[in-house]
């Protein structure tokens, strides 16, 4: 093995190392998505793993379930959409904004 290549096995190593912390810090991170002018708040954290619901009891009606679906639904969404965008940025970071063909994120 030559020595440029030793360098690039080094390269990759500290990439993964770095990824490796990414992941740990997103993980620590939280967004938030909402829906019904707050009355349904859902907690994501930046590997996008909703790890809270809250619904205000005055959202919760039995003759309109559907309702509170719709609801529920749209803050995860919002959520994932937050922590998603999270999770580019870190990894834009690392990256340098270049995107690196074969290169798996493991999220």
């Amino acid at each position: 093995m030559g020595k440029g290549m030793g360098d690039m096995m080094k390269q990759v190593a500290k990439m993964q190392r770095q990824m490796e912390e990414i992941q740990n810090e997103l993980a620590e991170k939280t967004v938030e998505g909402s829906a019904g002018g707050g009355m349904v708040k859902v907690i994501a954290n930046g590997k996008q793993d909703i790890v809270s619901i809250k619904i205000e009891k005055e959202v919760v009606d039995p003759e309109d379930v559907e309702m509170l679906e719709d609801l529920i639904l749209s803050a995860v969404n919002q959520a994932r959409e937050k922590a998603g965008e999270l999770q580019a940025e870190s990894m834009g970071a690392l990256t340098g904004g270049m995107n690196i063909p074969g290169l798996n994120l493991p999220f």
